[in-house]
C-alpha cells in the first residue's frame, strides 16, 4: 500500500481532483494522510500557495500534482504507475458519428 500525506484545506477542488487522479493512477491502493494546513500557521506559510501538495515517505514534495503529467511522472519515479490506467487517460476519444444523424442534399441533420 502506498502512503502518502496530502497538505490540504477545506474546500480546496484542486485536492479533491488530486486525490481521484492518485487513486485512478496508483498500480496498487493508496492511503492518503490528510494534513489541515490552516491549522497552523508555519504550514499556511510554508503550502498556502502550493496546495495540495503530495509527500512521499521519504519527504519528497510533489507540487501541481493535479497536472496529469507532473503526478505520472512523481507515480512513475517511485513504481507506483499504473501504465495502462495513464494510456486510458491520454488515449485520443474515439470518434464516433452522433446517433439520429442523417444527410439530405449534402447537408447533416441530427435526428
Amino acid at each position: 500500500m502506498i502512503q502518502l500525506s496530502l497538505y490540504t484545506t477545506m474546500g480546496c477542488h484542486l485536492c479533491s481532483q488530486l486525490e481521484a487522479l492518485v487513486a485512478a493512477l496508483a498500480n496498487q491502493k493508496v492511503w492518503l494522510h490528510h494534513i489541515e494546513i490552516s491549522d497552523d500557521d508555519a504550514l499556511v506559510e510554508r503550502y498556502g500557495v502550493r496546495i495540495p501538495v503530495l509527500m512521499d515517505s521519504d519527504g519528497k514534495e510533489l507540487d501541481r500534482g493535479f497536472e496529469l503529467e507532473r503526478l505520472s511522472a512523481w507515480l512513475r519515479e517511485r513504481g507506483w504507475l499504473d501504465e495502462a490506467a495513464l494510456a486510458a487517460f491520454t488515449a485520443p476519444p474515439e470518434s464516433t458519428p452522433p446517433k439520429g444523424a442523417h444527410e439530405r442534399d449534402g447537408r447533416r441533420f441530427l435526428g
